[in-house]
């Protein structure tokens, strides 16, 4: 499975609830993106089926190795790109919306001049 931008957002929003909460079920991941809990459950299935996450028969969701580094690599995008883009003037709601798609298409390449480039403006400036 080629995961794509809806793929890499549920992991990243089980990252992020993960991170606030102890426990994340379907319902929190439905809450958290605006989502009927027939769409989220079809993408739990789809992803579980994949080996991005877990789901126990409680319905607690736990990212796998594989979904978890997926995840954290998104969300640093995001978090990177969004610092950028306030740092250049964008308004934080902005800044945040954009990034949320910029993250997802941006290669690999230029994150990681973006990035390098942010972290040396970061120490020098």
């Amino acid at each position: 499975m080629v995961l794509r931008e809806a793929g890499e957002m549920y992991l990243e929003t089980i990252l992020i609830i993960g991170q606030r909460q102890e426990t994340v079920r379907s319902i929190d991941i439905a809450r958290q993106m605006g989502y009927s809990n027939p769409t989220i459950s079809e993408q739990m299935k789809r992803l579980r089926e994949n080996g991005y996450l877990k789901m126990d028969e409680q319905g607690l969701i736990t990212l796998t190795g594989k979904g978890k580094k997926i995840a954290e690599g998104i969300y640093d995008r995001h978090k990177v790109i969004s610092k950028i883009l306030i740092n250049l003037g964008v308004s934080e709601k902005t800044a945040t919306e954009d990034a949320c798609r910029i993250e997802h298409y941006i290669s690999q390449e230029t994150f990681d001049c973006m990035k390098k480039n942010y972290e040396k403006a970061k120490t020098t400036g």
